[in-house]
């Protein structure tokens, strides 16, 4: 879970206008970080596979944000791409 802090400051880096709280661009930012938070956590707890399950859903859910993004406006797409650093 992230802190409410480290969330806020993700949706004020990819917000798209002042009360923005709910863009494909917020939601695919939150989750990779929550995603990279996971990903750490498997390296000390091997056996977590109900923790893993929660995590492939979420690593899915972004694919079609990002899947949706990329066939809507491919602009928004690469700049959060770009900024994420997650497709090479």
């Amino acid at each position: 879970m992230l802190a409410p802090a480290k969330k806020t400051d993700i949706i004020e880096r990819f917000r798209t206008h002042a009360s923005d709280t709910g863009s494909p661009e917020v939601q695919i930012a939150i989750l990779s970080e929550r995603i990279t938070e996971l990903t750490d956590h498997f390296k000390s707890h091997d056996k977590d596979h109900a923790s893993r399950r929660g995590l492939l859903m979420m690593v899915s859910n972004r694919r079609r944000l990002l899947d949706y993004l990329k066939t809507h406006d491919t602009d928004r797409y690469r700049e959060v791409i770009g900024k994420l650093g997650i497709r090479k």
